[in-house]
């Protein structure tokens, strides 16, 4: 099959729509479980970029017909030897070159960006051995190698143990005398912009990471707020909890949950850290408690929340299991010097 790699001009109405028909059915093939791709959301995130972050498409075509789609994601503060590479093939057009073609075009064009590293994601599917399963295959093939795995837990809100919640909310707060809830929705307040700036830089520092080559991120109020307005575009709705320290007046602990704008029944648990001088406290449990109670009370239609862990990060996964969360799948990250 003879095919062609060019890359996608966001602004090309005919060009976005295939690439947004790749990106639907490549998801609804390899992860039937997830809502279908957002539309508001694919298009808000090819026409608005951030200064911390600069993106770049490029499609495949055989016979005239769309068969891949490739994004390429540019740290532009830190990591700047990096980049992050979504490649995905159209079902009906796999095992012939594909994949290869756009791999090929990522490598070239990152050398010409002088990227030294690129790092992608592929889901193991379920039932299969590791050794033989497509995704790790192609990677292997390519010469990268598995640096981080990740499991995705799922949470059925159906199935809450409402009293259970409460009885470990309870002995939780028991634990955190001094610290207050404070819970809000979409952009931060404003008098807590720096302290969450700072947690969200943390992330990379306190979350296992394997051998994933990737640095802390430089993250300040300007920073946050552009990623704020980014979310914002692509339509997501998303509800916020964290325990303020009385005494500092600082916001200690932040969780994070979020909807895209066509989906009313799934949301992805993101991002949830204490500041490491206030652990101990049981802060984080508290946070992701409150916060899925702050997020069911204004998104009655919710039913199942995903949310993804280091497989060597014990203490949340704990957290997770106690709410409720269990496995479903395993997300691989691989890595390959270029």
């Amino acid at each position: 099959m003879d095919i062609a790699v060019a890359p996608m001009d966001p602004a090309d109405p005919v060009a976005t729509e295939q690439a947004y028909t790749v990106a639907v059915e490549t998801t609804a093939a390899d992860l039937p479980d997830f809502p279908p791709v957002c539309r508001q959301q694919f298009f808000g995130r090819l026409r608005h970029q951030r200064p911390s972050v600069r993106f770049e498409w490029a499609l495949a075509h055989a016979a005239g017909k769309p068969v891949g789609l490739l994004m390429l994601e540019l740290p532009q503060h830190d990591n700047l030897d990096n980049a992050s590479v979504d490649l995905q093939v159209h079902p009906a057009h796999r095992r012939r070159g594909v994949g290869r073609a756009l791999h090929a075009y990522a490598v070239t064009r990152l050398r010409e960006l002088g990227r030294k590293r690129l790092v992608g994601m592929a889901v193991e599917a379920p039932g299969r051995a590791p050794e033989s399963d497509p995704g790790a295959a192609f990677a292997t093939a390519v010469g990268a190698s598995c640096v981080l795995v990740d499991v995705r837990r799922r949470l059925d809100v159906s199935r809450l143990d409402e009293a259970a919640l409460d009885a470990m909310l309870a002995g939780s707060w028991s634990r955190a005398g001094g610290y207050r809830l404070v819970r809000w929705q979409g952009s931060a307040p404003e008098e807590y912009v720096d302290d969450i700036a700072y947690l969200d830089g943390r992330l990379i520092e306190d979350a296992p990471t394997g051998d994933l080559a990737w640095e802390p991120e430089k993250v300040d109020a300007a920073r946050l707020r552009s990623t704020e307005e980014a979310i914002a575009a692509r339509g997501r709705r998303t509800y916020h909890s964290g325990l303020r320290h009385e005494a500092s007046g600082r916001l200690v602990a932040w969780t994070m949950l979020d909807l895209g704008a066509s989906t009313d029944w799934h949301a992805f648990q993101q991002i949830t850290i204490v500041d490491p001088g206030h652990r101990g406290h049981r802060l984080g449990l508290i946070a992701k408690i409150e916060n899925l109670r702050h997020a069911m009370a204004h998104e009655p239609a919710l039913r199942v929340v995903d949310t993804w862990n280091a497989a060597a990060n014990e203490h949340m996964i704990a957290i997770n299991e106690a709410l409720g969360f269990r496995p479903v799948d395993r997300w691989i990250n691989w890595q390959q010097t270029i």
